[in-house]
């Protein structure tokens, strides 16, 4: 039997969360095409008759950070480095160019001592590559995959040599087997998250790094129908208007869906109650 911990790093929207649903088979992660979307560290379990892998999702790192949120998001991220992992999968997206962000990421990686795979992440894109920027980096990761994480393609050979390279442990120490998948994230945590998800991928571009959502109760109300009480918070009221829309129309969108969402996860009833509050100081309270 296999098992270890595994260390996703990379820079923003390379697609490690993507990567990690679509392998565990849900949703542990929220994804989305912009910056900040994840914005602490995720664990989740995969786990097969080979044994079982630790993943960490680590935020993308931001190679200049002016704003506390990206200041706070590289912090945990830079914390999380130097845990004692098994093995390191550096994940890069060849459709954007070889950068500054980059390179610090690149240094990070190299500091750490252990085996490290390369994984060349969007192969299903092919218009507007960079791939030869990333070429030498294939002399200094002989393990190297190219695959498209959106699409599940040639996951199963990166996932042979994960296993390959992880320690042997013998079955008498596993202590207990682990839920299937184990998340780091208690209910209220992960269900702000899923409505923080709908506000990035509902609103332009400026808002959702003003935003983060917060939930307050959850409560079984029958068998079937949960109750939620949530609140996005936002840094000014000018927001905080775009975010409640003409006549309410936004607000009432953005929670339609993550009520839907959250009902196909949790198969019950909910009835979300969805506010939105100026807070010009949440960044300090909850990153």
């Amino acid at each position: 039997m296999k098992e270890g911990k595994v260390l996703l790093i990379g820079r923003p929207n390379v697609g490690k969360s993507t990567f990690l649903n679509n392998l565990i088979g849900q949703k542990v992660a929220i994804t989305s095409p912009k910056p900040q979307t994840t914005r602490f560290p995720i664990r989740a379990v995969y786990e097969e008759k080979r044994g079982k892998v630790i993943f960490v999702d680590t935020p993308g790192i931001f190679g200049k950070t002016k704003d506390l949120l990206s200041k706070n998001i590289n912090k945990k991220t830079l914390q999380t480095l130097q845990e004692k992992v098994d093995l390191v999968v550096y994940m890069v997206d060849h459709t954007r160019k070889r950068d500054f962000e980059e390179a610090r990421v690149l240094g990070l990686v190299r500091q750490l001592r252990v085996p490290k795979i390369l994984v060349i992440n969007k192969i299903d894109t092919t218009e507007g590559t960079f791939l030869p920027q990333y070429e030498f980096m294939k002399d200094e990761f002989p393990d190297n995959f190219e695959i498209s994480a959106l699409y599940n393609k040639h996951l199963p050979p990166l996932i042979d040599e994960i296993f390959a390279l992880l320690p042997e442990v013998k079955e008498s120490q596993i202590v207990n087997p682990t839920p299937y998948p184990l998340l780091n994230l208690d209910s209220k945590t992960f269900l702000g998250e899923l409505i923080r998800e709908k506000v990035f991928l509902m609103m332009g571009e400026e808002i959702p790094y003003t935003t983060t959502a917060v939930v307050d109760e959850i409560a079984e109300r029958s068998d079937q129908l949960t109750y939620i009480k949530a609140r996005i918070l936002t840094t000014s009221n000018r927001y905080k208007k775009m975010l409640i829309g003409e006549t309410g129309r936004k607000i009432k969108e953005i929670g339609s869906y993550a009520r839907k969402e959250i009902a196909l996860a949790t198969g019950k009833k909910i009835y979300l109650d969805l506010t939105v509050e100026t807070d010009p100081h949440w960044q300090e309270l909850y990153t």
